[in-house]
């Protein structure tokens, strides 16, 4: 295959990487962002398709954000593209943050007293994820099904955290929209203008545009 790596990655690689990118995350935000830039689709639809990546990555739903981002990106009429990129606001180092504040906001708004930290939230849905496997592999064996501890970390973690993360990613999606339009339009403004200038350097070379080429023309 043209695309193919010489040297594939590994198994341990590719797991190193999905916390700490090559080139850091400072490079991992600039290609973000240089991808979006470079989308061919309206300023506004772009902008949809990035509310809805960031919103999302205030849901608990890990592991579908990428589906639940397409999903909203295509309710809104937005850039689908654009929403897998944006749910990038959701990487190792922000995750922490808006999951302590989306948990203690629906601790707040449900009225639930509990004091949790990012370590007892993270180690939960890690507890929630096994429990749920072995849950389904006890249908096809005699072992017991237990759910009793999934029915507290839904009413104490899963559940004020999808409360909780409405609003901060209502608002972080509304800011992210806002900053987009503008900065599609002047990107966008700025390639149309660069290829004016090649189209008017052709011109006067005396070299015929590529649209106007004739079929046979290389």
């Amino acid at each position: 295959m043209v695309f193919k790596r010489r040297n594939p990655k590994t198994w341990r690689q590719l797991a190193q990487e999905s916390v700490w990118p090559r080139g850091g995350w400072g490079r991992a935000a600039q290609y973000v962002k240089h991808r979006l830039t470079r989308l061919p689709d309206e300023p506004h639809r772009i902008a949809r398709g990035v509310f809805a990546g960031v919103f999302i990555s205030f849901t608990p739903l890990f592991g579908f954000h990428f589906l639940g981002s397409a999903l909203m990106a295509w309710i809104l009429r937005g850039n689908i593209l654009a929403a897998l990129l944006a749910t990038f606001i959701g990487n190792p180092i922000t995750t922490p943050l808006i999951a302590i504040s989306s948990v203690e906001i629906g601790h707040w708004m449900l009225g639930i007293e509990e004091k949790l930290t990012v370590l007892t939230i993270f180690d939960a849905f890690t507890g929630a994820g096994s429990e749920i496997w072995a849950n389904l592999i006890a249908i096809f064996t005699s072992d017991p099904t237990r759910w009793s501890n999934l029915a507290h970390f839904f009413h104490m973690i899963f559940l004020p955290y999808l409360v909780g993360g409405i609003i901060p990613g209502i608002v972080a999606g509304m800011v992210f929209f806002y900053l987009t339009i503008p900065v599609i339009r002047a990107y966008q403004k700025i390639r149309a203008m660069k290829a004016e200038a090649r189209r008017a350097r052709r011109r006067r070379r005396g070299r015929p545009e590529p649209d106007d080429a004739g079929p046979g023309s290389q």
